[in-house]
């Protein structure tokens, strides 16, 4: 049998150049998403309010998705779209996706203008939703959740999620605290803390995030 001599096949040399012109394309991709989102985030530092997250928490989720490579990541409170960026900037580089719920409409608006504008509105799917119906209706899988809509319904946001929360995923919850004389949600906080099936730290940074790590099915 005559063997191939891969240094003269033009389809071997063929299949390298496309590697390599589509390994190029895609980290010239990803630094211009880098670019566009990191000079959005400075022009906009101090404009942030109307029930958004600091930077710090946006960093802090920004870390949990790309420390473990999370790809399917569900957002409840969209609010103008502060941590939304952060999640889909995180998400761009494991090639991941953000479906991202609303329920104001101003708010919803402005969020997706601000995504647009960030570069990053098509790793996102934004819904202008009441997340108390739409929740329950999400199929998922999901490895990462951030909630951070009425605080009032975290708990049942959190029991419609579950099932659909892949192990080894996570679920942070904002304006959690456990701080003395700062214990935030705290009710919500020991329903976490009861839960065998995941383990939760509380980030006292920022706004206070519940991080539950789900190690196991109940």
């Amino acid at each position: 049998m005559k063997k191939l001599n891969i240094s003269k096949s033009p389809v071997i040399v063929l299949f390298f150049v496309w590697q390599a012109v589509n390994c190029y394309s895609q980290q010239n991709d990803q630094a211009t998403i880098d670019k566009n989102v990191k000079a959005f985030l400075d022009k906009h530092s101090s404009q942030w309010y109307d029930m958004n997250v600091p930077a710090s928490d946006g960093k802090l989720l920004f870390d949990l998705i790309l420390e473990n490579n999370y790809q399917y990541a569900l957002e409840i409170g969209t609010s103008t779209g502060h941590s939304g960026i952060w999640m889909a900037w995180a998400l761009s580089k494991t090639g991941g996706k953000l479906i991202t719920l609303e329920i104001d409409e101003t708010r919803y608006k402005e969020a997706v203008e601000n995504f647009k504008e960030a570069g990053v509105d098509h790793i996102i799917d934004a819904h202008l939703t009441n997340a108390h119906e739409m929740v329950p209706q999400l199929k998922g899988p999901f490895d990462f959740v951030f909630s951070d809509a009425d605080k009032s319904w975290y708990q049942r946001y959190f029991l419609a999620v579950d099932p659909k929360l892949i192990v080894n995923g996570c679920y942070t919850t904002h304006n959690v605290s456990d701080r003395p004389g700062v214990r935030w949600n705290s009710d919500y906080l020991e329903f976490l803390l009861d839960l065998d099936h995941y383990e939760t730290t509380v980030n006292n940074q920022g706004g206070g995030m519940a991080i539950s790590f789900k190690k196991s099915e109940k």
